[in-house]
């Protein structure tokens, strides 16, 4: 579902999209970027700041893996906010919220994509492998899924092999045969029929990330992620919704899970959720090269 990289040629032409949503990131100028980083919002908890930064992309629209490194293999901008798929929708909203000026918000996009340098076959492609132990191990992120799953989680595990790198859909990746990771990499998870038991313990911006099962020529079982957004007496999912919607949406939990169990092709099997954290030195997680 639109994670970066993992997309055919075809939908990086995607057509972009062109008006931006009135009151939302891509109407603003860099000036009045800064501003609203520099606000005194910048003191709230981290997870107030992240539902703020996410609600300007509301109505953004989908656009497939909008993110490259500006030429070579993906020549996409290495920021933009007129377009998001699921990723870099959750990308960008984390790295604007742990921005104390515009100009931090670039490096921490950087650090938040590769596993060290801007290059496409540094960027953190797969979940499980890249992009959620990288980032963990960076301050970013925090598996939170047993703390509020409880006794209902389940430990899964996503197995890569010369064989997964054998197959079509992982050879589209086209990365280097160094490059490519094997392992196995295991993942807390809340089954699917029990997710909506524990949802409304869950705080508003934790990261939620949706798991189908285990397919030995998948690179990934993960397929989706957004933030928890709790509203009245009700769970909400702040995402890029590519097929439901086209754009950036909140939509109800139950109605969500509902439409993922009716998946058959490729089964959905439950969810992890991670928090998000500023790693604990100031210039932690960040990526400092020389020039």
């Amino acid at each position: 579902m639109g994670l970066a990289g993992a997309l055919t040629v075809a939908l990086l032409l995607a057509q972009a999209p062109t008006a931006p949503v009135p009151g939302g990131w891509a109407a603003l100028s860099a000036e009045q970027r800064a501003v609203l980083l520099k606000a005194a919002e910048l003191e709230a908890p981290l997870s107030r700041r992240l539902l703020r930064v996410s609600e300007r992309f509301l109505g953004t629209p989908y656009l497939a893996s909008p993110l490259g490194e500006g030429g070579g293999v993906d020549p996409d901008p290495t920021f933009r906010l007129d377009g998001v798929d699921c990723l870099t929708f959750v990308e960008q909203a984390l790295a604007l919220s742990l921005a104390r000026s515009d100009a931090e918000v670039p490096p921490l996009l950087e650090s938040l994509r590769y596993a060290s340098t801007p290059a496409y076959e540094d960027r953190n492609h797969l979940m499980e492998a890249q992009w959620l132990p990288n980032n963990v191990r960076k301050g970013f992120l925090a598996d939170v899924t047993r703390r509020y799953g409880g006794e209902d989680v389940v430990q899964v595990q996503k197995t890569l092999t010369a064989r997964t790198w054998a197959s079509k859909s992982s050879q589209e990746l086209a990365l280097p045969k160094a490059r490519r990771p094997v392992g196995t990499f295991a993942l807390n998870m809340i089954p699917l029929e029990k997710v909506l038991a524990h949802a409304r313990k869950v705080p508003s911006g934790t990261i939620l990330i949706v798991l189908r099962e285990d397919l030995p020529l998948k690179a990934t079982r993960i397929t989706h992620l957004g933030f928890v957004v709790q509203k009245g007496r009700r769970t909400w999912l702040r995402h890029a919704a590519r097929n439901a919607y086209a754009r950036v949406v909140d939509e109800d939990l139950e109605t969500f899970l509902a439409r993922n169990a009716r998946y058959t092709k490729w089964k959905v099997s439950g969810v992890s959720l991670f928090e998000a954290r500023r790693p604990s030195q100031p210039g932690e997680g960040v990526v400092v090269r020389s020039p």
